[in-house]
Protein backbone atom coordinates (compact mmCIF):
# COMPACT_ATOMS: atom_id res chain seq x y z
CA UNK A 1 0.00 0.00 0.00
CA UNK A 2 1.19 3.53 -0.72
CA UNK A 3 2.20 5.46 2.36
CA UNK A 4 1.19 9.06 2.97
CA UNK A 5 3.73 11.27 4.73
CA UNK A 6 2.42 14.05 6.96
CA UNK A 7 5.59 16.10 6.51
CA UNK A 8 6.13 18.48 3.56
CA UNK A 9 8.91 17.42 1.21
CA UNK A 10 11.34 19.91 -0.36
CA UNK A 11 12.25 19.59 -4.02
CA UNK A 12 15.64 18.06 -4.80
CA UNK A 13 18.02 19.23 -7.51
CA UNK A 14 21.60 18.66 -8.64
CA UNK A 15 24.13 21.27 -9.79
CA UNK A 16 27.43 20.51 -11.53
CA UNK A 17 30.66 22.49 -11.52
CA UNK A 18 32.57 21.29 -14.60
CA UNK A 19 36.22 22.30 -14.76
CA UNK A 20 38.37 22.29 -17.89
CA UNK A 21 41.90 23.50 -18.62
CA UNK A 22 43.56 25.25 -21.54
CA UNK A 23 47.17 26.40 -21.82
CA UNK A 24 46.77 29.40 -19.54
CA UNK A 25 43.51 29.25 -17.58
CA UNK A 26 41.25 27.02 -15.52
CA UNK A 27 37.77 27.06 -17.05
CA UNK A 28 34.28 26.36 -15.77
CA UNK A 29 31.31 25.37 -17.93
CA UNK A 30 28.16 27.49 -17.61
CA UNK A 31 24.73 27.44 -19.23
CA UNK A 32 22.53 30.43 -19.98
CA UNK A 33 19.03 29.87 -18.67
CA UNK A 34 16.09 30.36 -20.99
CA UNK A 35 13.37 29.99 -18.35
CA UNK A 36 12.47 31.76 -15.13
CA UNK A 37 13.71 32.27 -12.52
CA UNK A 38 16.87 34.11 -13.57
CA UNK A 39 16.02 33.91 -17.25
CA UNK A 40 19.07 34.70 -19.47
CA UNK A 41 21.36 34.55 -16.42
CA UNK A 42 24.37 32.24 -16.52
CA UNK A 43 24.28 29.27 -14.16
CA UNK A 44 25.77 25.88 -13.40
CA UNK A 45 24.29 23.00 -15.36
CA UNK A 46 21.76 21.06 -13.32
CA UNK A 47 18.11 20.39 -12.67
CA UNK A 48 15.52 18.47 -10.69
CA UNK A 49 16.06 14.87 -9.62
CA UNK A 50 13.49 12.45 -10.97
CA UNK A 51 11.66 10.04 -8.69
CA UNK A 52 13.30 7.01 -10.30
CA UNK A 53 16.95 8.10 -10.26
CA UNK A 54 19.78 8.71 -7.83
CA UNK A 55 21.44 12.10 -7.54
CA UNK A 56 24.52 10.65 -9.30
CA UNK A 57 22.38 9.57 -12.24
CA UNK A 58 20.57 12.91 -12.27
CA UNK A 59 23.87 14.82 -12.40
CA UNK A 60 25.12 12.75 -15.34
CA UNK A 61 21.79 13.10 -17.15
CA UNK A 62 21.59 16.86 -16.67
CA UNK A 63 25.16 17.32 -17.87
CA UNK A 64 24.44 15.42 -21.06
CA UNK A 65 21.05 17.06 -21.65
CA UNK A 66 22.13 20.64 -21.04
CA UNK A 67 25.72 20.66 -22.30
CA UNK A 68 26.38 17.49 -24.31
CA UNK A 69 29.13 16.40 -21.91
CA UNK A 70 29.44 12.70 -21.04
CA UNK A 71 31.96 10.33 -19.49
CA UNK A 72 33.73 12.68 -17.10
CA UNK A 73 35.28 12.36 -13.65
CA UNK A 74 32.39 13.26 -11.32
CA UNK A 75 32.44 13.57 -7.54
CA UNK A 76 29.83 14.70 -5.05
CA UNK A 77 30.77 18.00 -3.45
CA UNK A 78 28.24 19.17 -0.85
CA UNK A 79 24.54 19.62 -0.13
CA UNK A 80 23.29 23.21 -0.18
CA UNK A 81 20.06 23.76 1.73
CA UNK A 82 19.67 27.44 2.61
CA UNK A 83 15.94 28.06 2.94
CA UNK A 84 15.87 31.02 0.53
CA UNK A 85 18.33 29.72 -2.08
CA UNK A 86 15.62 29.26 -4.74
CA UNK A 87 12.76 31.75 -5.32
CA UNK A 88 10.48 28.91 -6.52
CA UNK A 89 10.24 27.44 -3.03
CA UNK A 90 12.05 25.01 -0.75
CA UNK A 91 14.73 23.43 -2.94
CA UNK A 92 17.73 21.46 -1.69
CA UNK A 93 20.56 20.85 -4.16
CA UNK A 94 23.29 18.22 -4.18
CA UNK A 95 26.34 19.76 -5.86
CA UNK A 96 28.99 17.88 -7.83
CA UNK A 97 32.22 18.82 -9.47
CA UNK A 98 33.51 17.27 -12.68
CA UNK A 99 36.81 17.36 -14.57
CA UNK A 100 36.77 17.37 -18.37
CA UNK A 101 39.42 17.41 -21.08
CA UNK A 102 38.44 20.31 -23.35
CA UNK A 103 39.51 18.50 -26.52
CA UNK A 104 37.30 15.49 -25.73
CA UNK A 105 33.97 17.30 -25.65
CA UNK A 106 31.87 19.27 -28.11
CA UNK A 107 29.51 21.29 -25.97
CA UNK A 108 25.97 22.12 -27.09
CA UNK A 109 23.06 23.81 -25.37
CA UNK A 110 19.81 21.87 -25.02
CA UNK A 111 16.64 21.45 -22.89
CA UNK A 112 16.21 24.64 -20.81
CA UNK A 113 19.63 26.12 -21.71
CA UNK A 114 19.76 28.69 -24.49
CA UNK A 115 23.55 28.80 -24.56
CA UNK A 116 26.57 27.01 -23.09
CA UNK A 117 30.16 28.23 -22.86
CA UNK A 118 33.48 27.87 -21.04
CA UNK A 119 34.49 30.80 -18.81
CA UNK A 120 37.76 31.60 -17.06
CA UNK A 121 37.25 31.00 -13.34
CA UNK A 122 38.69 34.47 -12.69
CA UNK A 123 36.35 36.21 -15.14
CA UNK A 124 32.81 35.03 -14.50
CA UNK A 125 29.45 36.68 -15.17
CA UNK A 126 26.89 37.12 -12.40
CA UNK A 127 25.46 33.69 -11.65
CA UNK A 128 21.92 32.56 -10.82
CA UNK A 129 20.76 31.21 -7.46
CA UNK A 130 23.65 30.56 -5.02
CA UNK A 131 25.91 29.21 -7.75
CA UNK A 132 28.82 31.49 -6.90
CA UNK A 133 28.83 29.90 -3.45
CA UNK A 134 28.80 26.41 -4.97
CA UNK A 135 31.59 27.31 -7.39
CA UNK A 136 33.76 28.74 -4.61
CA UNK A 137 33.47 25.52 -2.62
CA UNK A 138 34.27 23.43 -5.70
CA UNK A 139 37.39 25.51 -6.36
CA UNK A 140 38.58 24.99 -2.79
CA UNK A 141 37.93 21.25 -3.04
CA UNK A 142 39.81 20.98 -6.33
CA UNK A 143 42.83 22.90 -5.02
CA UNK A 144 42.96 20.72 -1.93
CA UNK A 145 42.46 17.38 -3.64
CA UNK A 146 45.02 17.80 -6.46
CA UNK A 147 47.67 17.84 -3.73
CA UNK A 148 46.87 14.35 -2.44
CA UNK A 149 45.10 12.54 -5.33
CA UNK A 150 46.01 12.33 -9.03
CA UNK A 151 42.74 13.81 -10.26
CA UNK A 152 44.61 16.52 -12.16
CA UNK A 153 45.37 14.01 -14.92
CA UNK A 154 41.64 14.11 -15.76
CA UNK A 155 42.23 17.63 -17.13
CA UNK A 156 45.17 16.71 -19.37
CA UNK A 157 45.35 14.96 -22.74
CA UNK A 158 46.08 11.24 -22.60
CA UNK A 159 49.70 12.06 -23.54
CA UNK A 160 51.34 15.14 -22.06
CA UNK A 161 54.71 16.75 -21.39
CA UNK A 162 56.16 17.34 -17.95
CA UNK A 163 55.84 21.07 -18.61
CA UNK A 164 52.11 20.66 -19.26
CA UNK A 165 51.76 18.68 -16.05
CA UNK A 166 53.60 21.31 -14.02
CA UNK A 167 51.56 24.08 -15.61
CA UNK A 168 48.38 22.26 -14.60
CA UNK A 169 49.38 22.37 -10.95
CA UNK A 170 50.53 25.98 -11.16
CA UNK A 171 47.20 27.06 -12.68
CA UNK A 172 45.03 25.14 -10.22
CA UNK A 173 47.10 26.03 -7.16
CA UNK A 174 47.81 29.60 -8.38
CA UNK A 175 51.44 29.14 -7.34
CA UNK A 176 54.78 28.96 -9.12
CA UNK A 177 56.56 25.62 -8.69
CA UNK A 178 60.27 24.95 -8.92
CA UNK A 179 60.83 23.01 -12.15
CA UNK A 180 63.63 20.75 -10.89
CA UNK A 181 61.94 19.85 -7.62
CA UNK A 182 58.57 19.23 -9.27
CA UNK A 183 60.00 16.88 -11.90
CA UNK A 184 62.10 15.01 -9.36
CA UNK A 185 59.11 14.46 -7.13
CA UNK A 186 56.61 13.47 -9.81
CA UNK A 187 59.03 11.08 -11.54
CA UNK A 188 60.05 9.46 -8.24
CA UNK A 189 56.46 8.25 -7.77
CA UNK A 190 56.84 5.89 -10.72
CA UNK A 191 53.36 6.69 -12.02
CA UNK A 192 54.32 8.14 -15.40
CA UNK A 193 54.94 6.01 -18.47
CA UNK A 194 57.52 7.56 -20.79
CA UNK A 195 56.48 7.13 -24.43
CA UNK A 196 58.60 7.18 -27.58
CA UNK A 197 56.66 10.20 -28.83
CA UNK A 198 57.41 13.91 -28.65
CA UNK A 199 55.11 16.89 -28.86
CA UNK A 200 54.36 18.12 -32.38
CA UNK A 201 53.84 21.53 -33.93
CA UNK A 202 56.07 23.50 -31.57
CA UNK A 203 58.80 26.03 -32.42
CA UNK A 204 61.02 25.02 -29.49
CA UNK A 205 62.70 21.66 -28.93
CA UNK A 206 59.96 19.02 -28.81
CA UNK A 207 59.55 17.52 -25.35
CA UNK A 208 58.95 13.87 -24.49
CA UNK A 209 55.33 12.76 -23.97
CA UNK A 210 54.19 10.76 -20.94
CA UNK A 211 51.08 8.85 -19.89
CA UNK A 212 49.62 8.39 -16.41
CA UNK A 213 49.71 4.76 -15.25
CA UNK A 214 46.23 4.39 -13.71
CA UNK A 215 46.54 0.65 -13.17
CA UNK A 216 49.75 1.04 -11.18
CA UNK A 217 48.30 3.88 -9.11
CA UNK A 218 45.22 1.82 -8.17
CA UNK A 219 47.48 -1.07 -7.14
CA UNK A 220 49.74 1.18 -5.06
CA UNK A 221 46.79 2.98 -3.47
CA UNK A 222 45.50 -0.34 -2.13
CA UNK A 223 48.88 -0.80 -0.47
CA UNK A 224 48.70 2.59 1.24
CA UNK A 225 50.64 4.65 -1.29
CA UNK A 226 50.40 8.41 -0.67
CA UNK A 227 50.25 10.73 -3.67
CA UNK A 228 51.41 14.16 -2.57
CA UNK A 229 52.43 17.29 -4.49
Amino acid sequence: MPHTYKYPRPALTVDCVVFGLDEIDLKVLLIQRQIEPFIHRWALPGGFVRMDESTDDAALRELEEETGITKVYLEQLYTFSDIDRDPRGRVVTVAYYALAKLSDHRIRAATDAENVAWFDVDDLPQLAFDHHKILDMAMNRLRAKVRYAPIGFELLPAKFTLSQLQRLYEIVLTAKLDKRNFRKKILSMGLLIETEEREAGVTHRAARLYRFDRRKYRKLAKQGFSFAI
